[in-house]
């Protein structure tokens, strides 16, 4: 299992560093539909897939490319565990009011950063 979400994560991954811009953000869905992800739980497949991510990119201290990626139904925001994640790994702030502001952070880093892989 850990071995199948370790290689979703590189997809996804490589997936965000090549969307064009102007396609990005993309939701969980889109997400799974571009891969072809099968159900059951493909959004759960995706979240736990972006999580991989970003542990990965706080470790290399890298932005979260997982900021790229927003929920439906979130007002065009990530769902509430890339935020909780977020805090945990220690990159956004622990207040809740901050957490918009710090997203749009990683978000413009994210972008600028996908040139440099």
């Amino acid at each position: 299992m850990a071995d199948s979400r370790t290689r979703l994560a590189a997809q996804v991954r490589r997936l965000l560093e090549t969307t064009p811009r102007e396609a990005l953000p993309m939701t969980y869905h889109q997400v799974a539909e571009t891969l072809g992800l099968q159900p059951p739980r493909i959004i759960q497949q995706v979240a736990l897939a972006l999580e991989e991510t970003m542990r990965e990119d706080a470790e290399a201290e890298q932005p979260f490319m997982a900021a790229l990626v927003v929920s439906r139904q979130g007002q065009g925001l990530p769902a509430r565990g890339f935020f909780d994640l977020a805090v945990a790994l220690g990159r956004f702030p622990e207040e809740p009011a901050r957490h918009i502001e710090a997203w749009r952070g990683e978000y413009r880093h994210a972008l600028a950063a996908r040139g440099n892989h």
